[in-house]
């Protein structure tokens, strides 16, 4: 376990004394444009702190920063780290801005842009000031700018050390686990703020309730996805903690589950109350929470439901605590994961002493996190679902609900196509035989190449491999090597009444608006063709 005393960063392992300074100091993020460090990013820049960051593109989460003053670079260079300097007092300011500074993608001090050639309408800069870097462990140790933030001497942090120091000015809820932590945290910032209570939230996907994946509240909560793939959940000291159950995800990191159980250990010995899915037999075992949830009444715990109905538009369920009756819930997110995933929330909002009445109306108007069953498109009948399933586990129960959403179409023929870009090439390797069964609710399974996430490939598995053994269990199963190879089956294949489920942690989402233009051409051209012939 790493002391709470030392900050970590994961790349090298390097660890300073430095604590995380929120007085003025300028922050600088290494790939800044990622779902969790842009969230950490967020937070920072409402509170008009100074702060930067490089990536290799813009997107809606890099605009959405620069929208509140964060400076963008578009390479990750060495002289990124000179951007600010230091007034005369000893604050932050930015500093001259070269003429070829091209890979600057927006400058700005508030609402006001500098030119380039120019210096930023503040006092002239006294002095360089160096800003604390800001890393993810999916840092390489060579990148120029972390190799330059080494030389010369800038405090630098792993992202969750930052997200550590956060929670200890707040009242901390930290939700962890294998799979739902994504959705539990979300269902739990969405209820504390419908509830009033204004969180500050941070979590691993985008809301619409808090149009991205962070907001500032003005509350005493900070509701914070914790993640445990690189072993820095044991940093993380909350209030209320949340474990959602554990599997092993992550063999890069950990090489059996007992590691894993390990990290979840050693996080549940930080938080003063812990919250946990009793259906889960080794967090049950293991890690024994002091408040329970479980779909089986019969495993008696704290929270648990009956009169369950699954269906295409929903779920309802009666809810239970300690015995007592709390009275019926209702859902529009889809599955048994998710009414899972709900049970923590109401155990969470019951802890903190509201109504049940009150957390089911909110929950009823939860609509989900980007990426998690979201709906991207319906044309010539055909509905495109985006999720970010990339474990078996959360492939059966995203295909499980995909069954229950085609139960409603009109079309008698009513297939789930799913599309699987398979995460990572240690997770294909160690999980194949997992994966190989994992498709019984598809009727037809499309998978691709490994998306490598920026691992090597020493066993030399491939996406071919992955269909083969799927093939094995499933008759219906097709190899498409690359995106584009996806696209164009995909754009002849599907047809009236199919749900197309897009699956996978890499960037197979990007094929999906070109699918959904191709698809409505084809139903104009259907159309027209229907009414010249009538």
């Amino acid at each position: 376990m790493i002391s709470r005393d030392i900050v970590w960063c994961g790349v090298e392992g390097v660890r300073t004394l430095n604590p995380v300074d929120f007085s003025g100091m300028p922050f600088h993020f290494i790939g800044i444009g990622g779902i969790g460090m842009s969230a950490l990013a967020y937070i920072l820049a409402k509170r008009n702190l100074p702060v930067s960051g490089s990536d290799i593109c813009l997107n809606d989460i890099t605009r959405r920063l620069q929208a509140e003053g964060a400076h963008i670079f578009l390479s990750q260079d060495a002289s990124n780290l000179e951007f600010f300097g230091a007034d005369a007092n000893g604050k932050a300011v930015v500093r001259a801005v070269p003429e070829e500074a091209g890979n600057l993608a927006v400058i700005s001090v508030g609402a006001e842009p500098v030119a380039r050639g120019a210096i930023a309408p503040n006092p002239a800069p006294s002095s360089q000031l160096l800003p604390q870097v800001i890393c993810s462990t999916a840092i390489n140790p060579n990148n120029s700018e972390y190799r330059a933030a080494l030389d010369l001497g800038c405090p630098i942090f792993h992202r969750s050390d930052l997200l550590a120091a956060l929670m200890q000015e707040y009242r901390g809820i930290a939700v962890a686990g294998t799979h739902g932590k994504t959705t539990t945290s979300s269902m739990i910032g969405y209820l504390l703020l419908r509830a009033g209570i204004d969180p500050t939230i941070v979590v691993g996907g985008e809301v619409s309730a808090w149009e991205g994946n962070a907001r500032l509240g003005q509350g005493e909560y900070l509701v914070a996805e914790a993640d445990e793939s690189d072993g820095s959940l044991v940093k993380l000291a909350a209030e209320i903690g949340v474990i959602t159950n554990i599997e092993l995800d992550h063999p890069d990191h950990y090489a059996t589950v007992d590691e894993v159980v390990k990290t979840f250990q050693a996080f549940a010995d930080n938080c003063k109350v812990l919250v946990g899915c009793w259906d889960c037999d080794l967090l049950r075992a293991e890690v024994p929470p002091h408040i329970s949830y479980s779909l089986n009444p019969a495993l008696g715990a704290d929270y648990t439901v009956d009169q369950v109905v699954y269906g295409a538009a929903g779920t309802t369920a009666r809810v239970w605590e300690r015995g007592t009756l709390l009275g019926t819930l209702k859902l529009t997110v889809l599955g048994r994961h998710n009414l899972s995933n709900a049970l923590a929330a109401i155990a969470v909002g019951r802890h903190l002493n509201l109504e049940f009445d009150q957390i089911a109306t909110i929950l009823k108007s939860f609509q989900g996190a980007r990426r998690r069953f979201e709906l991207r498109g319906e044309a010539n009948e055909i509905l495109f679902i985006d999720d970010y399933a990339h474990h078996p586990s959360e492939i059966q129960v995203t295909l499980a609900a995909a069954r229950l959403r085609v139960e409603s179409f009109a079309s008698e023929q009513r297939r789930v196509v799913a599309i699987f870009q398979p995460h990572r090439y240690s997770r294909t390797q160690v999980f194949l035989e997992e994966f190989s069964r994992s498709f019984g609710d598809a009727d037809l399974v499309i998978t691709t190449d490994i998306y490598s996430a920026g691992e090597v490939n020493p066993t030399g598995i491939s996406g071919e491999d992955l269909a083969t053994a799927i093939a094995q269990h499933h008759p219906n199963v097709i190899y498409q090597p690359t995106l584009n190879d996806v696209s164009a089956f995909l754009a002849r294949a599907l047809k009236p009444g199919d749900l197309a489920l897009f699956l996978g942690a890499g960037n197979l989402n990007r094929i999906i608006p070109e699918l959904v233009s191709a698809h409505q051409t084809l139903e104009a051209q259907t159309a027209l063709a229907s009414y010249q012939s009538a």
